[in-house]
């Protein structure tokens, strides 16, 4: 089943807020992570192709293509992919419980640990009352958010003149400015008190940036972070035990960076899930291109498989 034959084999991989498709998407990093980490089931918990910047200017450069062909090659190698829809990939919400090869779209799925526990996984954003209630305030911010990781980029070349370690301005503001904090407080809780609804023993989610494993209530709280600053991904180990994963700083003793391949072998880009992607975003509103049939079969051709329905979980 493996990818490659010197990954490292968990049980379970919980990665999300890729961002493909936006500059600041860390995308070799993710690459380096995906060849050094291989398990059967690997859930892609939202963010993963941000639809609301591919809205505004198509950018979508080799290397965020490798990302995605990548996880398909893993996917015929064996894996089962999970794919949470989440508030930047939410032109796939139309499609959630279809299935194409091994990969599943769901808005929420519980997950079973291997010692016998039950995770709710599902990206947050409808916990988020900004993005449910004031999309206006919410792609403001997006745009705030971008500008942050551009001054950041400059404070950090500097830095690196210094040879001063690499500082996070959003992730400084977070800590530091009372309402962010409050907020991820709130955040954090509403997802618990959803788990609970499910009768599951934690929740596994994204969305806010904030990588955190911790004790809520009685329940276990896990968010996975994200790969435009702090590179984090979640795995579960074959004793069920959730260990998070800081990239680079988690590299495999003795492994070293990924190296682009040379441009002579290296892949013209192909038919993918992004291309399917850019033909769903909408010209305006939430009309689609379309109707959902003819879309959903046109994923299936580019995924080389015929949809099959899938029984969608009672909420």
């Amino acid at each position: 089943m493996s990818d490659d034959s010197d990954a490292k084999q968990v049980r379970s991989i919980f990665i999300s807020d890729l961002h493909l498709g936006t500059r600041g998407a860390q995308a070799d990093l993710v690459l380096e992570f995906l060849r050094a980490y291989d398990a059967p089931t690997i859930y892609l918990v939202g963010d993963i192709i941000d639809g609301w910047r591919l809205k505004s200017g198509w950018y979508f450069p080799q290397s965020h293509n490798d990302v995605v062909q990548k996880l398909l090659r893993k996917v015929r190698k064996g894996s089962k992919l999970i794919y949470v829809t989440g508030n930047h990939d939410d032109f796939l919400r139309d499609y959630t419980g279809l299935q194409f090869g091994g990969i599943t779209l769901v808005d929420d799925i519980v997950h079973e640990t291997a010692d016998g526990k039950r995770m709710l996984v599902i990206h947050g954003d409808l916990f988020d009352l900004v993005v449910r209630n004031a999309k206006w305030l919410a792609l403001l911010g997006d745009w705030a958010y971008t500008i942050a990781l551009f001054l950041n980029h400059g404070i950090n070349r500097v830095r690196r003149v210094l040879r001063l370690p690499h500082w996070s301005l959003s992730a400084w503001a977070k800590h530091k400015v009372k309402n962010a904090v409050n907020y991820i407080g709130e955040f954090e809780q509403c997802l618990a008190d959803e788990a609970r609804r499910h009768k599951a023993d934690g929740v596994i989610c994204g969305h806010i940036h904030h990588a955190a494993q911790r004790d809520i209530d009685g329940l276990t709280y896990i968010n996975t972070g994200d790969w435009v600053e702090s590179c984090t991904a979640v795995v579960e180990h074959d004793d069920g035990r959730f260990e998070i994963v800081r990239w680079p700083q988690h590299r495999l003793k003795g492994e070293r960076p990924v190296l682009p391949a040379p441009a002579a072998t290296r892949p013209a880009p192909v038919p993918s899930l992004v291309e399917a992607a850019r033909g769903m975003l909408p010209k305006s509103g939430n009309q689609f291109w379309g109707k959902i049939m003819p879309r959903r079969f046109e994923l299936a051709r580019i995924l080389g498989a015929q949809p099959e329905p899938a029984e969608r979980k009672a909420r």
